[in-house]
C-alpha cells in the first residue's frame, strides 16, 4: 500500500511539474510552426512569473496577476517580433538577448521596489495564489477506497485550475493546427512562406499573431510558476524549463500529443529526482544532489542526441523572410 501511494503521489508530482513545461512547448509550437525560432520561451517565463508574483502581491488577486504576467510575455513576444519578422534579425540571438535581459532585469526591479533581495513578497491566500480545487468527495474516497480513491483525489483532484488548462490546451492546440483555416495557413508559412504571400496572406501577419500565441501561453506557465507552484518569485525560478520545453517541442517532433509525452516525461524525471534526495537506496547508498538535480537535463541531452530519432523542423524556421518586389 506504502508503494502505491508513492506512486500515486509521484504522477500527482509529474502533472504538476509537467504544467509550465506544457505550456511553454505549446508555446513554442505555434511559434515555430510559424517559422520563427522559439527560443525567447525562458526569458517570456522568466518576466511573466516577476510580473505575476508582484501584481498579485500589490493587487492581492492572483487573476490581476495572471493578466500582468500575460501582458508582459506578450510585449516580450512582440519584441522578438519586431526583431525577427519586422526587422529580419537573427532570431538565435534574438531569443537569447530576451533571455539574458529578463533575467538581470526581473532580480533588479524586485530589488528596487521591493528591497528583499532580488524577490517579491511571499504570497499568501487564495486572494494571491492560485489553490488547488477539491473535487466532490475526494477526501472520502481516499479514506473509504483507497486503491481506486486515492487515484481520484490525488491524481485527478486537488490541482490548480492552470493545470487543468494546460492539460485542456493540448486538443485544443491540436484543433487549430490541423482542423482550422488559421492552423493551416500558420503551419504553411512555417514550410513555404513564399506560396502563402503568392496566395495574397500577410507572411509577416501571420508570425506576428503566432508570436502573440506563444507570448500568451508563456505568461500563463510563469504565472504559475510564480503564484501557483510557489509562493512568489525569486531570481532565476524558472530554472531552464523554457530550455527544457523547446527540446520537448523537438522531441515530440512539433505535434501536440507527442510533445505532452515529451513534458510528463521530463517532468516524471524531475518529480522522480526530487523524490529520491536523501534516500538511502539498496545496493546504491545515498544518491549525491548533484546528480539528482541533473537528472532531467541530462535525459533531455540523451534524447536529444539521437535516441529517438531524426527531427525535422519546418523547412522555413529561422528563416527571415522578405518580400518580393
Amino acid at each position: 500500500m506504502e508503494t502505491y501511494t508513492l506512486i500515486v503521489l509521484l504522477l500527482a508530482a509529474t502533472l504538476r511539474v509537467a504544467t509550465p513545461l506544457l505550456l511553454a512547448a505549446l508555446a513554442g509550437l505555434f511559434s515555430e510552426r510559424a517559422g520563427v525560432i522559439a527560443l525567447g520561451l525562458e526569458g517570456m517565463m522568466l518576466g511573466a512569473a516577476f510580473a505575476a508574483a508582484a501584481a498579485s502581491a500589490v493587487s492581492g488577486s492572483a487573476w490581476v496577476g495572471l493578466g500582468a504576467g500575460i501582458a508582459v510575455a506578450v510585449a516580450l513576444a512582440l519584441l522578438l517580433g519586431f526583431a525577427c519578422v519586422t526587422q529580419r534579425g537573427n532570431q538565435v540571438v534574438a531569443g537569447m538577448a530576451v533571455n539574458i535581459m529578463v533575467a538581470g532585469l526581473g532580480p533588479a526591479l524586485a530589488l528596487a521596489w521591493f528591497d528583499l533581495g532580488g524577490q517579491t513578497p511571499q504570497l499568501e491566500g487564495a486572494g494571491q495564489r492560485f489553490l488547488g480545487l477539491a473535487w466532490p468527495g475526494a477526501a472520502a474516497a481516499a479514506r473509504t477506497a483507497p486503491f481506486p480513491g486515492l487515484l481520484y483525489s490525488q491524481l485527478l483532484s486537488g490541482h490548480n485550475l492552470i493545470v487543468y488548462l494546460a492539460a485542456a490546451l493540448v486538443p485544443v492546440s491540436a484543433w487549430i493546427l490541423y482542423r482550422t483555416r488559421f492552423g493551416l495557413r500558420l503551419r504553411a508559412v512555417g514550410e513555404n512562406p513564399q506560396a502563402v504571400d503568392t496566395a495574397g496572406i500577410g507572411v509577416a501577419g501571420l508570425r506576428y499573431q503566432a508570436v502573440m500565441i506563444s507570448g500568451v501561453l508563456c505568461g500563463v506557465a510563469g504565472a504559475y510558476l510564480s503564484t501557483a507552484a510557489s509562493a512568489g518569485f525569486v531570481r532565476d525560478m524558472t530554472a531552464g524549463k523554457g530550455y527544457l520545453a523547446l527540446a520537448a517541442l523537438i522531441f515530440g517532433k512539433w505535434r501536440p500529443y507527442p510533445t505532452l509525452g515529451a513534458c510528463l516525461l521530463f517532468a516524471f524525471t524531475d518529480a522522480l529526482a526530487t523524490r529520491l534526495q536523501g534516500v538511502d537506496l539498496p545496493l546504491v547508498g545515498v544518491i549525491p544532489v548533484q546528480f539528482i538535480l541533473a537528472l532531467p537535463y541530462v535525459l533531455t541531452v540523451l534524447l536529444l542526441a539521437g535516441f529517438v530519432g531524426t527531427a525535422v523542423p519546418p523547412r522555413a524556421s529561422g528563416v527571415p523572410y522578405e518580400k518580393e518586389r
